[in-house]
């Protein structure tokens, strides 16, 4: 609410609500109590002794124009040179626009317990199941024993039957699931060994289908087995479903799975010039020279997937 809102609400004059609001704007961390963006930074900045007038004036008037990464237009208007708009702009960069998100607890750490461990032992994959993710079932012999005690209790002994069978066959299905998550991750480093000995960029195309081929069950089997499960390998935990992914068809013939692309646009971006970033057409030559060919739509597509702005915005002074 504004000031003069707080005013009326607690029957006080708008110099006291701003006099304890400017208290209230000394508080760690620097930055709360601000009205928006824009006073947030400047308080920050103040709290550690790095405004001044060009500073403040940029962030008043041109906070736009520097999320846009047009710097150009800054050092046009102010007169100065654009690298010094860059450093306001790093500077700025390094502020905490949300101040109260250092006591958030909203997203704690949530620790994975992979499903599978893949390990490569005499120069082969194997996969090893983690038992401890479901526990060990079995009946208590105490109520196969009671169904033999019941023997002549015939309505009795027949409750007692369909819940031990019952049971029974809970435990199958269990073990069941464990051998078909087994299987579906043994198909899944065959297809994927590439991936396994040199990384990220070796991902091939895969599909449900393919797998589910392989062990001779449906699709649906595999998607069910998959889901929210986890995989410990050489290079990492990655959920199942990473390595099922749709892709192109290299020059080799073999299929490129999209994350295996998205891998090789941040590998090209990372060691691009940052005051000349490459454009998307200019990533799109050089995955063709890879031998990948997918359009300039598909490289933006990846890209923003990847949370990479474009080469506009990643340019630097």
């Amino acid at each position: 609410m504004s000031a003069e809102e707080a005013a009326r609400a607690l029957g006080t004059d708008t110099d006291k609500v701003e006099e304890v609001l400017d208290v209230i704007q000394t508080f760690e961390p620097a930055g709360v109590g601000a009205r928006n963006l824009k006073e947030c930074l400047i308080i920050q900045l103040a709290a550690k002794g790095l405004l001044d007038e060009t500073v403040e004036y940029i962030i008043m008037n041109h906070l736009e124009d520097l999320g846009e990464n047009k710097l150009s237009r800054v050092a046009k208007v102010l007169g100065l040179p654009v690298t010094q708009i860059q450093m306001v702009c790093d500077l700025i960069r390094s502020l905490e626009p949300k101040p109260g998100r250092c006591f958030s607890s909203g997203n704690s750490v949530k620790y994975i317990t992979p499903d599978v461990t893949v390990e490569k032992i005499d120069g082969s994959y194997q996969v090893i199941t983690n038992e401890y993710s479901v526990p060990r079932l079995m009946v208590s012999p105490y109520y196969s024993n009671l169904a033999r005690a019941a023997v002549d209790d015939a309505e009795l002994n027949k409750y007692l039957n369909e819940k031990y069978n019952a049971a029974l066959w809970l435990i199958k299905s269990i073990e069941q699931r464990k051998n078909t998550i087994f299987n579906v991750v043994d198909a899944v480093i065959r297809h994927q060994k590439d991936f396994l000995d040199n990384g990220n960029q070796h991902l091939h195309t895969l599909t449900l289908k393919q797998v589910a081929d392989d062990l001779g069950i449906h699709e649906s089997t595999v998607s069910r087995a998959i889901n929210g499960k986890y995989m410990q390998t050489p290079r990492g935990v990655f959920e199942i479903k990473y390595f099922f992914s749709s892709g192109v068809t290299g020059s080799d013939g073999e299929g490129v799975s999209s994350n295996s692309i998205k891998s090789m646009i941040k590998e090209i971006i990372d060691s691009e010039d940052p005051k000349s970033p490459y454009s998307d057409q200019d990533m799109v030559a050089m995955l063709s020279d890879r031998g990948i060919e997918i359009s300039r739509r598909t490289v933006a597509k990846y890209r923003e997937g990847l949370n990479i702005l474009s080469s506009s915005k990643r340019r630097r002074y």
